[in-house]
């Protein structure tokens, strides 16, 4: 269809339906929104809801792609609106949203705040609010603000965050419950079940039930085709099984759909295994050319790429720059388990032994955190400590290789 002709299916819509029009938008595909609200634009550009409601598309648009020129896009019309009217309700909610995926965490907090304060029955601000607290590391606040966000909308948005909290909170089984609530709540958009979906898979890997998880993974490809994340999941889950074949597989397809350093790793462990040694060096190439990339966009944490590094063996010093970086950022477990990691591949085993201790404190069922903290007691000559954590490890799920 022409825009002229959407444009005027869309002006019959907001005419007989008013304001619940937004509500039938709701229900395209992202593509389609884009164009709808564009059209809706230039027909009456000072109808602020309408670039609004553009900005929130390409956000969505971005989620999809990972491509970051939408989120700028985005960006730019909030600004737009915020300039004509600074307190304009939905662009404030808005740039919350942007500002976490630009991951200033400390900002998003206070703009929450002010918005819970504004309208305390709107529970999207007490999950940006929850959201950017568990970057920053403070989960007594992040529990307060996933709970009112619950309570006032019980819907997939709220259970999700509430099942991470709990998996972050020690609570596996429930995290696992909670998750499928969200899956069963379902989404207008496909992209948002497929990650829940994956969620869903990453609890079941760290469960160690990587057959479950490989379902959950291959639901989440098939509800929303082409979605990386899901295809790593996949890969992941067929590694642990043992077969390789369909790991490369898998993660080819997500490499080839959104090439991340995450996917350049396990590439290269999987080629060695497979014995491909020329496809591993190429991964290995992938992962110094991505931090090259990365140094020339001004990128100075990377605790994604730190992991890497440090992971292979690989330079050790780049690899302690950017989880140190990462840290000024966001402290939440995560990335403590990073910085540790990189400091016990450095030989710093007393700094890495307090940072892993960071990591360790909620309690949170992550094996990996766990097989970190065994290596670093190792290291520092703690054997009873290394076989607590080595037992724990095996509790969590008997199927980890590190």
């Amino acid at each position: 269809m022409s825009l002229r002709g959407t444009t005027v299916l869309l002006l019959a819509a907001v005419s007989a339906f008013g304001q619940t029009s937004g509500n039938i938008l709701a229900m395209l595909k992202t593509d389609d929104q884009i164009t709808a609200y564009t059209a809706l634009i230039q027909t009456k550009p000072e109808e602020l809801h309408y670039q609004n409601q553009l900005a929130a598309a390409y956000i969505q648009k971005m989620r999809e792609t990972t491509d970051f020129s939408y989120l700028d896009r985005a960006a730019r019309i909030v600004d737009n609106v915020m300039a004509t009217d600074s307190h304009d309700y939905e662009a404030l909610r808005l740039r919350s949203e942007i500002e976490l995926e630009r991951h200033n965490f400390a900002g998003v907090a206070e703009y929450s705040r002010r918005l819970t304060k504004l309208a305390p029955n709107d529970s999207w601000n007490w999950g940006t609010l929850g959201d950017a607290l568990i970057e920053l590391g403070e989960y007594d606040g992040a529990a307060e603000a996933y709970q009112k966000m619950v309570s006032l909308r019980p819907d997939m948005s709220s259970y999700n965050r509430a099942a991470w909290f709990r998996f972050l909170a020690g609570d596996m089984p429930g995290a696992i419950d909670i998750m499928q609530k969200a899956i069963e709540a379902g989404s207008p958009q496909s992209e948002n079940t497929a990650w829940c979906l994956g969620e869903l898979g990453h609890l079941y890997m760290k469960s160690g039930r990587a057959a479950d998880a490989e379902k959950a993974y291959a639901a989440s490809v098939k509800v929303f085709p082409g979605y990386h994340p899901g295809y790593a999941g996949l890969g992941k889950a067929q590694a642990a099984q043992g077969n390789t074949k369909a790991a490369i597989a898998s993660y080819e397809r997500a490499q080839a759909s959104t090439p991340m350093p995450d996917y350049a790793g396990a590439l290269y462990d999987l080629y060695r295994a497979a014995g491909d040694e020329k496809n591993a060096q190429k991964e290995r190439d992938l992962a110094d050319l991505y931090d090259q990339l990365g140094r020339g966009n001004g990128e100075k944490a990377n605790r994604n790429l730190a992991m890497v590094f440090a992971d292979h063996d690989w330079r050790l010093d780049r690899a302690l720059e950017l989880a140190k970086n990462e840290l000024t950022v966001r402290k939440d477990i995560y990335t403590y388990d990073a910085l540790a990691w990189a400091l016990y591949k450095n030989k710093q085993y007393d700094q890495a032994a307090d940072a892993i201790a960071q990591a360790l404190k909620m309690g949170t069922p992550e094996p990996m955190f766990y097989d970190h903290a065994r290596q670093i007691a190792l290291a520092k000559g703690q054997e009873d400590k290394a076989a607590e954590y080595s037992a724990k490890v095996k509790s969590l799920n008997p199927e980890y290789r590190p």
